[in-house]
């Protein structure tokens, strides 16, 4: 489905002195209408720090680009002197798309800027190949675009559980998946025509949180991802932590306190193996409560009043709270934010996961802000990302 790509999302600036402040100046600049818009220019200034001559400068070029537009109703500071008018992203043009590909299925969707799902698609695979996989992808994506006639498209963001290298845009292992050595972003340009950008799911969800999310201007974040795998991220000072070729955030065979699961590696009690949809809808078939691997049927049981699926749900959030807690003990974040299925939709499970970490620090930990459209919004959010930091990519004449 070759389409043309809005001139967004460019290569990367040369990395020299000046080009790098310019990028930085631009992307705080677009933060601050996107976290406060409709903004005065004047007060993104005072807020950043930045002068108002720049700060016009780089509004101007944002507006040329169509990233933002100028507030219909002009303000007036203190009800005196002259009006101005404010300036607020520009949601209305461009759209980018996001693919998630997990153990049972694909989710592909569109986003807007603000990072809020237009559109979405889940495409079961089963056992395919991944170049099957991601053809299909490609294809539901192209069906989503002919949906929005209007919308530009940026390019498009990869997310996926295991192990996912950012600058190749390989995922690199994917056990449960099978995949080895997969050039995502080979595959997925080919096939859109767009540019594509990979990251880890729980990389891309912590980004996620940073631009849109309720723990937005934290300096710390952990994000533990509690799905079929089971990943974390960190990140300080608004850059998040990768490692070499993108290995940071593989926990998933850290030892789990009072853990009793074999895992594949041949121990007893690794976090992937506790916490895992797997083992809880085993568990829960176990226990006959239901008769499938979705571990949403399990949540369907416990709001429905089974007394048994309840408590599967708050035993392993309890166990996730164990995972956050040796988290903690190690980073120290000033929030933590849980993808979690029990924590993301019921109370008591919120309330477990936070009584094991304990009550001085109970406060710090919060369910993902995207509960209906998780897995959506980690594929959008990992293009969006890349605009964020990196706005006058936008063209080559505007750098």
């Amino acid at each position: 489905m070759p389409r043309t790509a809005a001139p967004l999302l460019t290569s990367p600036i040369p990395r020299v002195a000046d080009s790098d402040r310019r990028r930085t100046s631009a992307s705080v600049v677009l933060r601050s209408v996107l976290e406060h818009g409709p903004v005065a220019r004047s007060t993104i200034a005072r807020l950043t720090g930045l002068s108002p001559a720049s700060v016009t400068d780089y509004c101007a070029r944002f507006a040329e680009l169509g990233l933002i537009r100028e507030s219909a109703v002009p303000r007036r500071s203190k009800g005196v002197g002259r009006p101005h008018l404010p300036v607020d992203l520009d949601d209305s043009r461009f759209v980018v798309g996001g693919v998630h590909v997990a153990v049972p299925y694909t989710t592909v969707a569109l986003l807007d800027l603000r990072g809020r799902v237009l559109a979405r698609s889940e495409v079961e695979h089963g056992r395919a190949e991944p170049a099957q996989v991601l053809a299909r992808a490609a294809d539901t994506l192209a069906a989503l675009f002919a949906g929005a006639p209007g919308s530009r498209v940026l390019g498009v963001g990869f997310a996926a559980g295991g192990w996912v290298d950012r600058d190749s845009g390989t995922v690199v292992e994917h056990p449960l998946l099978g995949w080895r050595e997969v050039p995502v972003r080979e595959l997925l340009g080919a096939r859109t025509g767009l540019p594509v950008h990979v990251d880890g799911h729980a990389r891309a969800l912590v980004n996620a949180e940073r631009l849109f999310g309720r723990v937005r201007g934290s300096g710390s974040v952990l994000h533990l991802f509690a799905g079929n795998m089971v990943d974390a991220a960190f990140t300080t000072h608004d850059e998040v932590h990768h490692g070499p070729r993108s290995q940071a955030g593989s926990i998933a065979h850290l030892p789990v306190p009072g853990g009793t699961e074999p895992c594949d590696c041949g121990r007893v009690g690794c976090l992937q193996a506790e916490l895992s949809e797997g083992t809880l809808c085993r568990r829960a078939r176990e226990a006959g409560v239901v008769d499938g691997v979705n571990p949403m049927h399990v949540v369907d049981a416990a709001a429905a009043g089974d007394p048994v699926a309840a408590r599967l749900l708050r035993e392993r959030s309890r166990r996730v709270g164990r995972a956050v807690g040796l988290l903690l003990d190690v980073l120290n974040p000033e929030r933590v934010v849980v993808t979690e299925i029990g924590v993301m939709h019921r109370a008591d499970c919120l309330a477990a996961l936070r009584e094991e970490v304990g009550a001085d620090r109970a406060a710090s930990v919060s369910p993902v802000s995207f509960p209906d459209s998780v897995l959506a919004v980690a594929g959008g959010a990992v293009a969006l990302d890349v605009l964020y930091r990196d706005p006058l990519a936008a063209s080559p004449d505007a750098i």
